[in-house]
């Protein structure tokens, strides 16, 4: 339970249920509680790119076993095949904006999951715009219309109806409004002060634990307000040290000082809207995962939050309870995994075992001939013995 001393929250800082080894997180070797949530930091970083830190995306797994994106930034795939969630299976993505560092990584998973099992649409929400041009819905037609050639190349192999999106966007300017309702899990929206209309924040809800994900925006009365009585509350946050930012991300400061005024969460107000809000724990991310960086972040928050905080870079592991809190590292090979384990190998049997959807069109309807007769006789180069009858159209069952 919670415990009030003065202005500090704590909790119970103790491993969850599901908790078998405290300092690293082994993917699929640990079945959530049923009332437990796991978040996982897929992306942390906005600008400039690094090898160690994608762009924003945050994982959340429900006991109930559930799981949902939040923000799908670029480079954060890999983080999640590493984590060795089946690509066929990463569905219900929300955007809080379209900044491209927050939805990079869709038309990769548009294009590639569908003719790896992933026969069913992929479903996608995020907020309108002012105007519909700047909404989601309409960045979702331009991305299908950028991966038209590739969508119809793969239609001679079985990919169902995994061409197609199921887009839910909300009304931005709806506070407060519901824009997800299954399963025992209702997740919120809020309009966010972020460069121009059309940017929101999350909260979702259900039997367990509750998560806030405030997107980009500078710190506002609408996220304390909504964010209240929420257990685990992440904001971005910008270092107020316009000196050091400058000379980390190499642009003038007067960049930076616009930026700062205008689009994001200076690191003082992310500890001040904790505060209001009371969560058990506050999280700080999308920032670079420096030495110099993260003690002076700290030091800005912790003039008006003094309760658990925590930062959220790649692969950040975060496990919660009504209870208990438990924070560690996730641990992946450089190589992304077939995962073989639990209810993903059952997901990815299910799906290898399964009649494959008709093939929408054959090669010979999308490639002309006299390009498929420039190809080299393959009896050339394969050695001898080792020739086979290639496949050029996809067996039916």
């Amino acid at each position: 339970m919670r415990k009030e001393k003065g202005n500090v929250t704590q909790r119970n800082l103790k491993p969850t249920p599901s908790v078998i080894d405290t300092n690293s997180y082994y993917p699929l070797m640990e079945k959530l509680d049923l009332n437990e949530m796991r978040i996982t930091f897929m992306g942390s970083r906005p600008y400039p790119p690094q090898r160690r830190q994608a762009c924003t995306c945050i994982m959340v797994e429900l006991g109930t076993g559930q799981r949902f994106f939040f923000d799908f930034g670029p480079g954060c795939l890999r983080n999640i095949i590493g984590m060795r969630v089946p690509i066929q299976s990463i569905n219900d993505i929300f955007i809080t904006h379209l900044h491209v560092d927050h939805f990079g990584d869709l038309p990769y998973l548009f294009t590639f999951s569908p003719h790896n099992g992933r026969y069913t649409p992929l479903r996608v929400s995020g907020p309108s715009g002012r105007t519909f041009e700047y909404g989601t819905k309409a960045m979702i037609a331009g991305m299908k219309q950028m991966t038209a050639w590739n969508m119809d190349s793969i239609g001679i192999m079985p990919v169902g109806d995994g061409g197609e999106i199921l887009v839910n966007e909300f009304d931005w300017a709806d506070d407060n409004g519901l824009c997800y309702n299954e399963g025992g899990v209702q997740i919120r929206h809020w309009r966010r002060s972020h460069t121009k209309d059309g940017a929101s924040a999350y909260r979702l809800d259900w039997d367990g634990p509750s998560f806030v994900w405030t997107g980009d925006g500078r710190p506002d009365e609408l996220t304390i307000k909504y964010s209240r009585g929420v257990d685990l509350f992440i904001t971005e946050a910008m270092l107020e040290d316009q000196h050091l930012v400058s000379s980390k991300w190499g642009i003038g400061m007067d960049i930076v000082n616009f930026l700062m005024d205008t689009h994001h969460t200076p690191h003082y107000s992310a500890g001040y809207m904790m505060k209001q809000i009371n969560p058990i724990a506050g999280v700080i991310t999308h920032f670079e995962d420096d030495p110099l960086t993260i003690s002076k972040m700290f030091e800005g928050v912790r003039v008006h939050w003094n309760g658990l905080l925590f930062t959220g870079f790649d692969l950040t592991v975060i496990n919660l309870t009504k209870e208990s809190i438990w924070v560690r590292e996730g641990v992946v090979t450089e190589k992304g995994e077939n995962p073989l384990g639990d209810s993903d190998r059952l997901f990815t049997e299910k799906n290898n075992n399964a009649t494959h959807p008709h093939p929408k069109h054959l090669r010979e309807d999308i490639q002309d001939q006299k390009t498929r007769d420039t190809e080299i006789n393959p009896k050339k180069y394969y050695p001898t013995g080792a020739y086979r009858k290639l496949v050029t159209r996809f067996p039916e069952k």
